[in-house]
C-alpha cells in the first residue's frame, strides 16, 4: 500500500504544492536571470553559455553519486536543505548588486550552486513520487506533474518579464528565493521515508556501477537514455541562446521576451494534457518515435523568419518542439518508475539524468562559443542536427518493434552487462 492510498492523497497534494510554488519562482528566475546577465553586466555570447552550462553542469560532477545519496540519506531533510541552499545562492545576486559588486563571475557560481543542488533535490524528487501513488496513477500522475511545470512555465515567464519591466532583472530574483523557502516549509510537512539500511552499505562506487549497468544494458530504458540525451542538448543550446537571439538578434523588448520564453510553457501544457490521449492510440512505444519526429520540425521552426515573422515562428517552433519533448519525458520517466527495481530506482534516476542532463551544460557551452562566431540563429539551426538524432536512436533500437514499452518482458534483467547476443536477441 503507498502513502497516498493510506493517507487520502493529501502527502502527494503537499509535495505537489511545495514543487508547483518552487517551480513558479524558477520560471520567474529563468528570465531574471538570463536579464540581468544582459541588461545588467552586458554578457557576451560565450559568457551566457558559461552561465547556462554552470547551471546543469553538476549532473556531469555528481550526477551519478547523488542516486546513492539519496538511497542513504534522510529524503526529506536532504530536499529541505538544497531548497535553502537554493534560496541562499538566489539571495546573494540582489545583495552583491545593491552594494554595487555584482559580476557575471557571481552569477556562475551562482549558478554552480543551485545546479548541485537541483541535481540532489530533483533525484530525491523522482525517487519519491512511486512510493506515493500507486503504479496505475503513475503516468497521469506524471503527467500532472509536466502539466503544472507547463503552466508554471507558461505563467512565470510572462509574469517574470513583466516584473522585470517595472522593477528590473536583480529585483525580480528575490521571487525565486522566496519560492525555495515555501517549497521548504512544505515539505517538512511530509513523512521522512523509511527504508531498511542494511548493516553495513556496499562501496560507492559498487552501488553506482550496478545502477549504471543496468540502464545502460536495457534494450528499452538505454536507448530512452540516450534519446533523451539527444534532446537536452538542443534544449541547453536554446537555453543558452533564446535571450540573446531574441534581445540582440530580433530586438525584443523584455516584456515580450517573457512573453516567447513562455512558449514553452505552452507546447509542454499541450503535451502533458495529450500524453495519455497520444498513448492511448499509438501504444507508448510508438508514440515515442512520433513525437521525436515532431521535436526536429519544432526545432527547424524555432529560428526562421524575419521581422514580426521571426517572432511567431519562435513561439510556433518553441511550442511543438516542448510538446515532442515532454511527451518523450513522461513516457520514458514513468517507464523506468514502473521497470526498474525499487532497490535500484534512485540509481537507475540519477543514471540517466547524469548522461541526459549533463548533456545541457555541454550543448549551452558549445552553442554559446559557435553563436560568438556565427550568431544565435545560424547556431540553433546548426543544434536541428541533434534533434534528428531522437527518432533515429529509437528507430535503431528494439523500440521499433514494440507497440507499448512494457511489452518488452526482460524478467529477471541482471544487473551486469548483457552478452551482445542476447541483447539482439531480445
Amino acid at each position: 500500500m503507498t502513502v497516498e492510498s493510506a493517507g487520502g492523497g493529501g502527502v502527494f497534494w503537499r509535495w505537489w504544492t511545495a514543487g508547483t510554488t518552487s517551480g513558479l519562482g524558477s520560471a520567474v528566475g529563468a528570465v531574471a536571470l538570463p536579464l540581468t546577465a544582459l541588461t545588467v553586466l552586458d554578457a557576451s555570447a560565450f559568457e551566457m553559455g558559461l552561465i547556462v552550462a554552470a547551471s546543469y553542469v553538476a549532473w556531469i560532477v555528481i550526477g551519478l553519486p547523488a542516486g546513492v545519496m539519496v538511497q542513504r540519506l534522510p529524503m526529506r531533510g536532504t530536499q529541505i536543505a538544497a531548497d535553502l541552499a537554493r534560496a541562499v545562492a538566489v539571495v546573494s545576486i540582489p545583495v552583491a548588486w545593491w552594494t554595487d559588486r555584482l559580476t557575471v563571475t557571481q552569477l556562475v557560481v551562482v549558478a554552480l550552486v543551485t545546479s548541485f543542488a537541483n541535481v540532489v533535490f530533483d533525484v530525491a524528487n523522482s525517487t519519491f513520487l512511486p512510493s506515493i501513488v500507486s503504479r496505475e496513477q503513475l503516468q497521469s500522475r506524471n503527467s500532472l506533474t509536466s502539466g503544472t511545470h507547463a503552466s508554471t512555465q507558461l505563467g512565470g515567464p510572462s509574469v517574470g518579464g513583466l516584473i522585470v519591466q517595472v522593477l528590473g532583472a536583480v529585483p525580480t530574483l528575490l521571487v525565486d528565493a522566496v519560492s525555495y523557502l515555501v517549497s521548504a516549509l512544505l515539505l517538512r510537512t511530509l513523512p521522512e521515508r523509511r527504508v531498511e539500511a542494511p548493516d553495513r552499505w556496499p562501496p560507492v562506487r559498487a552501488m553506482i556501477r550496478e545502477g549504471w549497468r543496468f540502464v545502460v544494458h536495457h534494450p528499452v530504458m538505454g536507448p530512452c537514455m540516450w534519446v533523451a540525451t539527444a534532446a537536452n542538448t538542443v534544449c541547453g543550446a536554446q537555453h543558452a541562446l533564446y535571450a540573446l537571439y531574441l534581445v540582440r538578434e530580433l530586438h525584443a523588448e523584455p516584456g515580450l521576451v517573457g512573453l516567447l520564453l513562455a512558449a514553452d510553457g505552452v507546447g509542454t501544457l499541450i503535451g502533458a494534457a495529450a500524453t495519455n490521449r497520444i498513448t492511448a492510440r499509438l501504444g507508448t512505444a510508438r508514440a515515442l518515435i512520433v513525437v521525436g519526429f515532431v521535436s526536429v520540425a519544432g526545432a527547424v521552426v524555432v529560428p526562421l523568419g524575419t521581422g514580426w515573422l521571426a517572432f511567431v515562428a519562435f513561439a510556433v517552433g518553441n511550442v511543438v518542439f516542448s510538446v515532442g519533448v515532454v511527451v518523450l519525458s513522461v513516457v520514458t520517466r514513468t517507464y523506468r518508475q514502473i521497470a526498474s527495481p525499487p532497490e535500484l530506482l534512485s540509481r537507475v534516476m540519477a543514471t540517466v539524468r547524469f548522461v541526459s542532463w549533463g548533456a545541457i551544460p555541454i550543448g549551452g557551452l558549445v552553442a554559446g562559443l559557435v553563436a560568438g562566431v556565427v550568431g544565435g540563429r545560424t547556431t540553433l539551426m546548426i543544434f536541428v542536427l541533434a534533434a534528428g538524432c531522437m527518432p533515429l536512436i529509437l528507430l535503431a533500437s528494439p523500440i521499433r518493434h514494440l507497440r507499448d514499452l512494457t511489452d518488452f518482458e526482460p524478467g529477471d534483467l541482471p544487473t551486469r552487462p548483457l552478452p551482445d547476443d542476447a541483447v539482439a536477441a531480445r
